[in-house]
C-alpha cells in the first residue's frame, strides 16, 4: 500500500496518536500513514470484521459547494456538468456514490455526493474525493462551477471511518439518535461535545460511519471512540484487504482515466434519468456502451490453490489465449485464502469460467467468480 511521493511527505491530525500507538508508517498518496499497527494486518482485519474498527481517513479531500441562490437545484446541476449521478434527486441527508468522467467517458477519480441535511444548509452539497487526486479534483471543481455556485475547500475538517458489526452500536452508545441512520444517509450532530457530520458509509463492505470533525477536535473523538473495548485502531493494510474482500474498486488500480463505470460493473452508480439524457463527460461511449455492451468487464477471480494473484498478472483462456490483467490481488482473510479482481474479455467474464494466472512464470488455474468475497453488511433499517 505504500507508494512514493516526490515532495515532503503531509500528516494528517492524527499523526502523532498514530506514533504514539506503534503505527508502522508508509508514505501514501503523499501522506505519512498508518500502513499497520503492532498487532498486525490479519489480526486488524478479522477486528473490523468482527467488531469495530477505526481509520484515519483524512487524507482524503473534503469540499463543499455552495450556491448562492440557496437553491440545491443550482448545484446539483452544475455538479451534473461533471458526473453521471442523479445529484438533482438527492433527498435532504441523502448520498451517493459516482465518478468523475473525462471526454473520452474514462474515470478521472470516484468520489461520494451527500446533500447536507442541516437546516439551512440543504442546499449545499458535500463531497469527498480521494486522496492521490483531491488536487486534481479540486482544481476540475473550482474550474467547472459556473457564476452563483462557490467551490469551497475543507482543508480543516479531519475524516475518521467506523467500521464493523459493532461501529453502530459504539456510536449509538454515545448519540442514540444515530442507531436509526441508514445506509447512504447522513446527518449533522455533536458526538462527545464535537459537532460532526456522519454518515452511515464505508469502504470495507461492513456496517459502519464517516465521521468529519475539526481538525483540532479528530484527536479528542478518536481517543473517545478507542477508549470503547470494541474499537481498534486500524492501517491501510487491513483497509485494502477489506475492501477487496468487499470487490470495491481502488482508484489508480482497479479503475482509472481509461476505464468507463459501465467496464468496472458500476452502471448501478448511473441513475435512469443521466443513463437517457446524458450530459456528462463521456456519455457517448457509456450510452453507447449501456445500450451494445462492453468488450471487458470487471470480474472476481479465485485462484485454485494458495498462491495469490497480484495486480499486473496475466489471465489466460484455457488454450493459453490472453484474456485481461488482474487489477488487484492478495490474501483474503475473510474468504481464507487468494482472491483477485480484474478485466477480462467479456465472453470469459460468467461466474464459473475456468482460467488460468501466469504467476511467475507459470499458469495456475482459477475460475471466476461473482462479487464480492465476504457479503456486504450496511445497515438499511
Amino acid at each position: 500500500m505504500a507508494d512514493a511521493s516526490d515532495g515532503p511527505l503531509l500528516s494528517t491530525p492524527l499523526n502523532a496518536l498514530h506514533r504514539e500507538l506503534g503505527a508502522k508508517m508508509v508514505p501514501f498518496a503523499g501522506y505519512d500513514m498508518p500502513v499497520q499497527y503492532p498487532t498486525g494486518v490479519l489480526t486488524e482485519h478479522n477486528w473490523t470484521r468482527s467488531s469495530a474498527g477505526l481509520f484515519d481517513v483524512s487524507h482524503m479531500g473534503q469540499c463543499f459547494l455552495i450556491p448562492e441562490d440557496k437553491s440545491f437545484e443550482t448545484a446539483a446541476h452544475a455538479l451534473e456538468a461533471l458526473v453521471p449521478a442523479d445529484v438533482l434527486n438527492l433527498k435532504p441527508g441523502q448520498q451517493r456514490y459516482s465518478q468523475f468522467t473525462n471526454a473520452e467517458g474514462g474515470i478521472l477519480d470516484d468520489l461520494m455526493i451527500t446533500r447536507l441535511g442541516f437546516p439551512g444548509h440543504e442546499h449545499w452539497i458535500y463531497l469527498v474525493v480521494n486522496a492521490a487526486c483531491k488536487e486534481q479534483d479540486f482544481a476540475l471543481l473550482a474550474a467547472g462551477m459556473p457564476k452563483g455556485v462557490t467551490f469551497r475547500r475543507a482543508d480543516n475538517l479531519a475524516l475518521i471511518a467506523l467500521q464493523g458489526p459493532q461501529a453502530g452500536a459504539v456510536v449509538a452508545r454515545l448519540v442514540p439518535a444515530l442507531a436509526g441512520l441508514t445506509f447512504m444517509t447522513s446527518t449533522d450532530v455533536s458526538i462527545a461535545g464535537h459537532w460532526c457530520h456522519v454518515s452511515r458509509t464505508g469502504y470495507t463492505g461492513e456496517d459502519g460511519v464517516e465521521i468529519s470533525v475539526k481538525n483540532e477536535e479528530v484527536e479528542a473523538l478518536t481517543r473517545k471512540f478507542l477508549a470503547d473495548p470494541r474499537v481498534k485502531p486500524i492501517g491501510l493494510g487491513a483497509r485494502d484487504s477489506l475492501r477487496l474482500e468487499a470487490g470495491l474498486c481502488l482508484y489508480g488500480h482497479d479503475i482509472d482515466a481509461t476505464t468507463s463505470p459501465t467496464e468496472a460493473g458500476l452502471t448501478w452508480s448511473i441513475q435512469k434519468r443521466r443513463r437517457v439524457e446524458g450530459g456528462f463527460p463521456g456519455a457517448g461511449r457509456i450510452q453507447k456502451e449501456l445500450a451494445q455492451g462492453v468488450s471487458r468487464l470487471r470480474v472476481g477471480i479465485l485462484p485454485d490453490g494458495r498462491a495469490p494473484a497480484r495486480e499486473g498478472t496475466p489471465v489466460k483462456a484455457a488454450d493459453g489465449t490472453s484474456i485481461g490483467t488482474i487489477t488487484s490481488g492478495g490474501f483474503g482473510p475473510t474468504a481464507n485464502g487468494p482472491v483477485a479482481m480484474g478485466y477480462v474479455n467479456r465472453r470469459f467474464a460468467e461466474a464459473g469460467t475456468p482460467v488460468l494466472l501466469e504467476v511467475r512464470g507459470r499458469d495456475l488455474p482459477a475460475k471466476v467468480v461473482s462479487l464480492p468475497f465476504a457479503p456486504h453488511r450496511y445497515f438499511r433499517g
